[in-house]
């Protein structure tokens, strides 16, 4: 069944003298990875130690099928295409920004001989010579033009010959992947690493470079057989085997071990349970608690372990990530596992109020609530400590009301951080450490007034989040997108009209959800394209992949099957049981739709910029 199982990193992959290529079947489904999955794949590479375990790839051997390329190994990926396509686009976007110093600049640097010889080896990982051509080394699907667009950007960068780039390819994944990380590496090389430091250098030639061999460490397992049968029968075993031990199972493990010898262990295990019932059983919050806890708390922590030999300012650890978290909680279970399980009790506590799992009443639950909903989950780390400390703070006003500000001010600030990307993903721990640092010693400032200050200073420009409100919204981030709809549409809600915009189903997916207008499918019905694009087709599919994704051109239903691909005057005049589900709803955010005898590019693009501009004002720092 299985041919081969090699752990590789990507350098190996993408060998630079290796005659292979890797084609992704074109009945696999399309390039669909998104912004967090980019952020995800970059910060948990930067983050961690070299050699970072980015998960496994399935392939099959295709050469009997390639009389073109019957010279060189040809792999068909069967899984792991996500993964292998988006560093690629990451490594083209490496190669051009140090192919800019091959020559005079304005910075000053220029790449010498071993450097120009690196460079040319980012080339040759991308693209293999063939009858003196460079092709591609990784062959896309072709759905969503992914191969199409992925050849012309790589014939831009300079990597392979010239190929045509289709129309509209800028707003398809690919481009967006390639512009995504160009900022990315942008904001490591402007930011102050607090992580990674010795990947940074006064030299950015150097930086550019070690972030080039982070990411050529980074480890694949590929696993290759002979046939799509074996491959599919190996996904399928893979996706069903057992779970492994995580982190907090092995601190739990020491800690029944160290504290049965003092005849504890029952008290100690009792005590764990209810730190883990106050943080749920999802692992990523269980980890995510242990992370925020240690960053926040930091300098106390460290406090035990410092010796008067010791030059480091943080002996336990600079900070807590997946590769140091275990090693800091050893050390804190083993020096005094009493001190650490009361610490826990009471920051658990804490955390089951921010993460909304405690039946306590808790004043600024909808707050809490709606933070959550922006995916602010990072700003936990700051409202942990200010749970914690609230005794110790010189609150202007009383501990509930100050919360609730500070929250409103967070969730504001994410929603303009979770569309523009700024401060970056992996710059927010820094932020909030920095928060907490800032009030500790400033003594003439509010603490609203300390943390607005700092997220003011942090944050895109009115103009950066117009442009973003403008652009590709729902493209850019499904759950933010959704925030602001249900913000616009709630602040005209009222007692007597008040629908519960975040209600669940029996399977936990929200009832209410986001509508386009415009069809977003991939086959427009006719009566759109006559509506929208007087019966020209092409030009209907290049409105499609220009504005079906603003919000000008989205609304909310809860009746998003029923309306689907028909009619702009069906989708308006819809009912069920004698009620309107369609756009003559009730909606605020319909008001500008119902009106309409057709729907237009003109339309879209009139009521994308009413939006936009209300949204500016509801979200204002």
């Amino acid at each position: 069944m299985i041919n081969k199982t090699e752990p590789l990193e990507i350098s190996k992959i993408f060998p630079v003298n290796g005659y292979i290529i890797y084609k992704i079947p074109k009945y696999q489904r399309k390039y669909t990875w998104g912004q967090s999955e980019w952020n995800l794949l970059f910060n948990d590479i930067i983050e961690n130690n070299d050699g970072y375990f980015l998960g496994s790839s399935i392939c099959v051997n295709a050469n009997d099928k390639e009389d073109l390329y019957s010279n060189i190994k040809v792999a068909e990926v069967i899984d792991g295409q996500q993964r292998i396509t988006t560093l690629s686009i990451l490594l083209a976007v490496l190669y051009t920004k140090i192919l800019k110093y091959k020559t005079e600049n304005d910075s000053g640097y220029i790449l010498d001989e071993d450097e120009i010889t690196d460079l040319n080896n980012i080339k040759k990982e991308l693209a293999i010579k063939i009858d003196g051509k460079y092709i591609p080394r990784l062959q896309l699907q072709i759905q969503d033009n992914n191969q199409a667009d992925y050849q012309a950007l790589l014939g831009e960068c300079g990597i392979i010959d010239f190929s045509e780039k289709k129309a509209n390819a800028g707003n398809r994944k690919i481009y967006k992947a390639f512009r995504y990380f160009d900022r990315l590496v942008n904001n490591f090389l402007e930011s102050t690493d607090i992580v990674n430091k010795d990947l940074k250098s006064k030299n950015p030639i150097t930086t550019l470079f070690n972030l080039v061999n982070k990411f050529n460490n980074a480890i694949i397992v590929v696993i290759q057989v002979d046939t799509h049968q074996d491959a599919y029968m190996l996904f399928e075993s893979l996706n069903n085997r057992g779970v492994p031990l995580t982190a907090i199972d092995l601190m739990q493990n020491l800690l029944i071990s160290i504290s049965d010898k003092d005849g504890k262990s029952e008290s100690c295990y009792n005590d764990w349970i209810k730190i883990k019932n106050n943080i749920g059983e999802e692992y990523s919050v269980q980890e995510r608690f242990f992370r925020q806890y240690y960053n926040a708390f930091r300098e106390e922590l460290n406090k035990p372990f410092k010796t008067g030999n010791d030059s480091k300012m943080f002996p336990l650890a600079y900070l807590a990530t997946k590769t140091t978290l275990m090693n800091i909680y050893e050390k804190l279970i083993q020096y005094d596992y009493d001190v650490f399980l009361e610490n826990m009790k009471e920051a658990s506590s804490a955390y089951a109020i921010l993460i909304n799992n405690t039946d306590k009443k808790i004043t600024f639950a909808e707050e809490l609530l709606n933070l959550a909903r922006i995916q602010g989950a990072p700003s936990y780390l700051l409202l942990l400590y200010l749970s914690i400390k609230n005794k110790d703070l010189n609150w202007n006003e009383s501990y509930d009301s100050e919360m609730k500000k500070i929250i409103n001010l967070l969730t504001r600030f994410f929603v303009r951080r979770n569309l523009t990307d700024t401060p970056s993903t992996r710059s927010l721990t820094a932020l909030f450490m920095n928060i907490i640092e800032d009030i500790k010693v400033e003594c003439n400032m509010s603490i609203y007034d300390i943390i607005k200050k700092k997220l003011v200073e942090v944050s895109a420009s009115d103009d950066e989040f117009k442009k973003k409100l403008q652009d590709s919204l729902y493209d850019i981030n499904k759950e933010a997108t959704r925030y602001i709809l249900c913000s616009l549409e709630q602040k005209y809600q009222t007692k007597e009209i008040y629908t519960n915009l975040w209600e669940r189903d029996e399977k936990k997916n929200y009832i209410w959800t986001i509508e386009h207008i415009f069809p977003e499918g991939e086959n427009i019905p006719k009566c759109w394209v006559d509506m929208i694009a007087n019966g020209d087709y092409k030009k209907a599919k290049e409105y499609q992949e220009t504005y079906v994704h603003t919000i000008g051109n989205l609304t909310i239903s809860g009746y998003n099957s029923s309306l689907g691909q028909k009619s702009f005057e069906e989708k308006r005049e819809r009912k069920k049981d004698n009620k309107y589900i369609g756009y003559r709803n009730g909606l605020y955010l319909n008001t500008d739709v119902v009106d309409k005898e057709v729907w237009t590019i003109d339309h879209i693009k009139a009521r994308t910029k009413k939006l936009s501009e209300e949204a500016i004002q509801l979200f204002n720092l």
